[in-house]
């Protein structure tokens, strides 16, 4: 039986934000477009069937709002989340990706290190593109050992893991 796909869409200072949930974990997320019929239609896109539920982890809401706005803002780790559709390497990148705390930068290195593949870093850069919950895990805040961004693809590309970053400066 497929659990039931919840979303909601709702407006930040960056514009318009998503959560998807299927059944009480977070399944996907997507950072700020300018209109909110954008982020229903990419949403709707991926997830045909989604129901609107504007509750949909609401202290969470309320938490990336306050994120655009300025806040420090460490989300917890204790927000469910399914990983189930990604292969066990990229669940485990995105595992320790989601350690790296508000402000905090770490290497493509590092998180290979980290999961016991120190020579797989462009294998960590792949699975960082996999991330289905940008921001909740802060993909963004991995960069090159050069000190560059690295690429992003979340919209907006690396312009957008940049004005993240800043953000967090």
């Amino acid at each position: 039986m497929q659990p039931t796909i919840r979303y909601t869409v709702f407006n930040t200072k960056w514009g318009y934000f998503t959560l998807t949930a299927a059944d009480s974990a977070l399944r996907q997320t997507a950072l700020p477009v300018p209109e909110a019929d954008i982020a229903k239609a990419r949403l709707l896109s991926i997830f045909p069937t989604a129901v609107c539920d504007k509750s949909l982890f609401k202290a969470l809401q309320q938490q990336i709002t306050a994120y655009f706005e300025g806040a420090r803002i460490d989300f917890d780790l204790d927000i469910p989340i399914n990983l189930d559709h990604l292969p066990p390497f990229t669940r485990s990148v995105l595992t320790v990706c989601r350690q790296v705390q508000f402000g905090q930068t770490k290497t493509y290195q590092h998180l290979a290190k980290k999961v016991n593949r120190p020579t797989a870093v462009r294998a960590v850069g792949t699975a960082m593109a996999k991330n289905s919950v940008p921001l909740i895990i802060p993909c963004h805040r991995i960069i090159q050992t050069t000190g560059q961004p690295g690429r992003f693809s979340a919209p907006g590309g690396t312009k957008q893991k940049q004005k993240l970053l800043n953000l967090e400066q």
